[in-house]
């Protein structure tokens, strides 16, 4: 059995910035399978090196940039489309989290976060849509958050740039549907990483985490992968605008 071929992707050029570990990796992981090639984005050339390592097949390139300078992103858009070939899908799952209550939280981490979570999805986007929407078509995927919808104490700034970033998404919608690019959102719920594992291990708060989730557990990073490929794919054409919370079921429950 073949799978349809609303859902083939292969032979496609995808971008993820912020690939060279846990959700991004995992989304270029589930990618590559799918039959793309892969260009795995972040700031350490050794660490995105040792990533592509450990993917499958031989189309795995890294591209070594800074996705919160606009003059950095410039330039390695367009060396990727020079060396690897036209980008067909852009994954701006680029992120970061900083804890603090709201009254303690400094100026230079609020700039910090709001560059790294937003300005780097504004970046990035806008350099990809310029050739996408020059060729007519095009998926860009920006990783939101369950905080984009819900927030609680002491992640106010993360929530703010991630409902940003769903508003941002709709805005890309509405700017560069019109030519083509179909620009969605995924939203994860509480997953299971290297960067989470302290609140995984947080017995109080990881039982907190199995009573809200229907799922009753912590998402993996692999739960994600099948929303990226569908939104990637030639099945979501008509899909805009949206972001697809994969969360086990979190945000639909009081």
């Amino acid at each position: 059995m073949t799978a349809h071929p609303l859902f083939d992707i292969g032979g496609r050029t995808a971008l993820v910035t912020g690939s060279s570990r846990g959700i991004g990796l995992a989304l270029a992981r589930g990618l590559a399978e799918a039959g793309c090639t892969v260009v795995l984005n972040g700031r350490d050339g050794e660490a995105l090196a040792k990533a592509a390592a450990g993917l499958p097949g031989d189309r795995v390139h890294t591209a070594a940039f800074d996705v919160t300078d606009g003059a950095s992103v410039a330039a390695g858009i367009a060396d990727v489309e020079e060396r690897v070939g036209p980008l067909d899908i852009l994954v701006n799952n680029a992120g970061m989290q900083l804890r603090a209550p709201l009254l303690e939280f400094t100026d230079t981490d609020w700039h910090r976060i709001l560059d790294t979570n937003l300005t780097s999805a504004f970046l990035v986007g806008r350099e990809a849509a310029r050739r996408m929407t020059e060729r007519g078509h095009g998926k860009i995927i920006n990783i939101c958050s369950l905080q984009s919808e819900v927030v609680r104490p002491g992640i106010a700034p993360y929530a703010a740039t991630k409902g940003a970033l769903k508003m941002l998404t709709k805005g890309m919608c509405a700017d560069w549907g019109p030519y083509g690019v179909q620009v969605n959102g995924l939203g994860p719920g509480y997953i299971e990483t290297e960067l989470t594992r302290p609140l995984v291990e947080d017995e109080e708060f990881s039982a907190w985490v199995r009573r809200r989730t229907p799922a009753g557990r912590w998402g993996r990073t692999e739960d994600l992968v099948g929303g990226v490929l569908f939104l990637a794919s030639p099945a979501a054409d008509f899909v805009s605008g949206q972001v697809l919370y994969v969360d086990g079921g979190m945000t639909s429950v009081l």
